[in-house]
C-alpha cells in the first residue's frame, strides 16, 4: 500500500498521517495473517547469535528484538469498499553499548549470518560514536526474567474473523448514517498484531503477543442552500482488545446527556453511526456559542486528548531535558519545578497516573522494549507534580534507580526510546454521576468527542475543540451549540478542575498513531478519565469573522 493512498484513507484519523509507509510492511494475502511465525525456540537461538556476537566484539550490553508485525486495515465510503490492506513486517533489531555508547542496526535477514553482520555493524556504530560521546551511557539495573511470555487477553482474534464480516459491519454503519440524513460517510477498521521477542545480555527472553483495534468513521451532513457542512466523528476509542470490541454489548453502553450514547469496552458501530448522522444534521442549525467564561463539563472521549497533550507529552523526561523537541516542542514542566516538591500542576483533586498494565488499554504490555516489567506510577498526586516518564538510561537524571518501563519502538528496524505510557485521570471517590454534575452547573458547556487542537512549543498554552457541544443553563441541557473551542494554559486549566465523576463513568480515549521523534515513530496509548468539570474556562467562537 502506498503512503499517499494510506494518508487519503486514514484522513478520518489525523494522527495516522504520521505513519511511515515502512511500518505497513509487505502486502500479503489475508490467509497469510494466520500463518504461524518463527518458533520461540528458534527466536531464542537467533537472538543469542546477536548477544554472543556483541559480547565477543567488546560490547558491555546488548539486546535483540525479533518482531513480526501484522496489520489489517479495511476502508469504506458510503456503499463501496475502498481498500482492504493486509501487511506483514518481519526482522530483527540489535542494540548494543560499546565504549559507553549506544549503537543500533537491524536486518530482515533473520539468519545466523544476517544477524551476525547486523550486530557487527551495531558495535562498529557504537565505537565510532564513542569518539564524540561526552558521558558514558548509564543503565538502571533490571531483573533477569529468563524465559517468559505475555499476551493481550483477547476473546476474538481479528485474524480469524472473515474480511466479509468486517466489510458488512462497516457498510451497515455507513447505510445507517445515510438513512438518517448523512450526505457522506467514510469508515475504517484498523487492526494490529505485534508478535515481539526480546532478549538481552541481562538474562531475559520475553515473548509477547500484542493486539490493538480501532473502528472509526466520519459522517458529513450538508446544507446545500446555506453552503454549509458539519461532521461528526465516531465516539469509539482505539483499544487494546480483540475483535470482541465490536460486539456492541448493552452492558458496556452509557446514556449520556442529550440522548448521547457512550461506550466503554464494547462498541456498537451501527448505533453510533445512526446517532452521528442525526447529530451532524442538528449541528447545521445549532446556536453559535457566545464567547466568554464557562464551566466546562468534559466527557472522557474528549478529555483524553487534552490529557494526552497537556500532561502526557510534557511529562516525557526527554522533552523536559531538551533531548526531544519534535511534534510541539519540549516542556514547561522543568526539573526545578519537580525538585521543589510543591509545584501545583492541578487542583487538590487532580491525580494523574501513568500505567502500562491497564487491561484493555492501547499501551498495555507485560514488558517494555528493553525488558523492564511494566507498572503503574504517579505523575501528579493531589495536584502536585511527583514524577516523569523515564527509561533505563534516563532515570539517573532524576535520582531514581528503576526504569518506569515505558520504552518502545514501532518496529524491529527502529531503535527503541522513551514513549508515553497510558496517562489517566483518576475518577472521583464519591458517588457522583454526569447528571449530578450538570445539575450543579449554572452556566456551562458539555463537550463530547475529540476535535481540532493546538498547543505551544512548551506544551503550555493551548486550544481545544470537540465533536458535540451542549449548553448548560441553571443545571439543565438547553440545546446544542456550535463553533466552540476553549483556551487556557496547562497549569491554569488543571487547577480549575473542581469535580470528577465516579468510577461508573470511567472510560478510555486512545491515540492509535501517536507521533514522536526524528525520524518519526508512532505508538499507541490510552487515556482514561471520568467526566470532569473545569471552572471559568475561556471559550471562543471559532466561526466568528474578524
Amino acid at each position: 500500500m502506498k503512503r499517499r493512498d494510506f494518508v487519503q484513507y486514514a484522513g478520518l484519523g489525523a494522527g495516522a498521517m504520521l505513519m511511515p509507509s515502512m511500518l505497513l510492511g509487505n502486502n500479503i494475502p489475508t490467509e497469510a495473517l494466520l500463518q504461524p511465525g518463527m518458533d520461540v525456540t528458534l527466536k531464542k537461538r537467533m537472538a543469542n547469535v546477536a548477544l554472543n556476537t556483541a559480547k565477543s566484539m567488546g560490547a558491555t550490553y546488548a539486546d535483540a528484538r525479533i518482531g513480526r508485525y501484522l496489520n489489517q486495515y479495511v476502508f469504506t465510503r458510503e456503499d463501496k469498499v475502498q481498500n482492504v490492506v493486509n501487511t506483514e513486517s518481519f526482522g530483527i533489531g540489535i542494540r548494543v553499548i560499546a565504549n559507553g555508547t549506544w549503537g543500533f542496526s537491524s536486518t530482515n535477514t533473520v539468519t545466523e549470518d544476517g544477524i551476525k553482520k547486523a550486530t557487527e555493524q551495531a558495535v562498529a556504530i557504537a565505537k565510532a560514536n564513542s569518539k564524540i560521546q561526552k558521558e558514558p551511557v548509564r543503565l538502571a539495573p533490571v531483573s533477569a526474567y529468563g524465559d517468559i511470555s505475555w499476551k493481550t487477553p483477547i476473546k476474538k482474534d481479528f485474524k480469524e474473523v472473515p474480511v466479509s464480516e468486517k466489510v458488512d459491519l462497516l457498510l451497515s454503519a455507513n447505510a445507517a448514517a445515510l438513512e438518517n440524513g448523512a450526505n457522506f460517510v467514510n469508515s475504517a477498521l484498523f487492526m494490529v498484531n505485534e508478535q515481539k521477542y526480546f532478549a538481552s545480555t541481562d538474562g531475559s527472553y520475553i515473548d509477547q503477543d500484542v493486539h490493538r483495534i480501532w473502528p472509526t468513521f466520519t459522517v458529513t451532513a450538508v446544507d446545500r442552500a446555506a453552503g454549509k457542512f458539519k461532521t461528526r466523528a465516531a465516539m469509539s476509542a482505539p483499544m487494546g482488545l480483540g475483535y470482541e470490541y465490536m460486539d456492541g454489548l448493552d452492558s458496556e453502553k452509557l446514556n449520556g446527556p442529550a440522548g448521547i450514547k457512550l461506550y466503554r469496552n464494547s462498541y456498537d458501530m451501527v448505533e453510533d453511526a445512526t446517532m452521528a448522522a442525526q447529530q451532524a444534521k442538528e449541528k447545521l442549525t445549532a446556536k453559535s456559542v457566545d464567547a466568554g467564561k464557562y464551566d466546562l463539563v468534559l466527557e472522557p472521549n474528549h478529555l483524553g486528548l487534552t490529557i494526552h497533550e497537556s500532561v502526557g507529552h510534557p511529562l516525557e523526561l526527554d522533552r523536559v531535558l531538551g533531548y526531544e523537541a519534535n511534534y510541539a516542542g519540549t516542556s514547561f514542566a522543568t526539573l526545578d519545578k519537580w525538585k521543589a516538591g510543591d509545584f501545583k500542576y492541578g487542583s487538590d483533586i487532580v491525580n494523574l497516573v501513568a500505567d502500562k498494565t491497564q487491561v484493555g488499554s492501547l499501551g498495555a504490555v507485560g514488558y517494555d522494549d528493553e525488558g523492564v516489567k511494566t507498572k503503574k506510577w504517579d505523575l501528579v498526586r493531589n495536584g502536585i507534580l511527583k514524577n516523569y516518564q523515564a527509561i533505563r538510561d534516563q532515570v539517573h537524571t532524576i535520582d531514581q534507580t528503576e526504569s518506569h518501563g515505558c520504552c518502545y519502538a514501532q518496529s524491529w528496524n527502529d531503535v527503541q526510546f522513551q514513549r508515553m505510557p497510558n496517562v489517566s485521570l483518576e475518577p472521583g471517590t464519591e458517588k457522583y454521576s454526569v447528571q449530578d454534575m450538570i445539575k450543579d452547573v449554572e452556566k456551562g458547556i458539555y463537550i463530547a468527542g475529540r476535535g481540532s487542537y493546538s498547543i505551544d512549543q512548551q506544551r503550555y498554552n493551548f486550544q481545544f475543540g470537540g465533536t458535540l457541544f451542549y449548553e448548560i443553563r441553571d443545571g439543565k441541557i438547553v440545546g446544542m451549540l456550535d463553533d466552540v473551542a476553549y483556551q487556557s494554559n496547562t497549569q491554569e486549566f488543571w487547577n480549575s478542575c473542581v469535580k470528577i465523576c465516579d468510577q461508573d463513568d470511567y472510560r478510555m480515549f486512545g491515540s492509535f498513531f501517536d507521533g514522536k521523534g526524528q525520524p518519526s515513530q508512532v505508538s499507541a496509548v490510552s487515556h482514561g478519565s471520568s467526566t470532569t468539570r473545569f471552572k471559568d474556562v475561556n471559550v471562543i467562537n471559532t466561526g466568528r469573522n474578524i
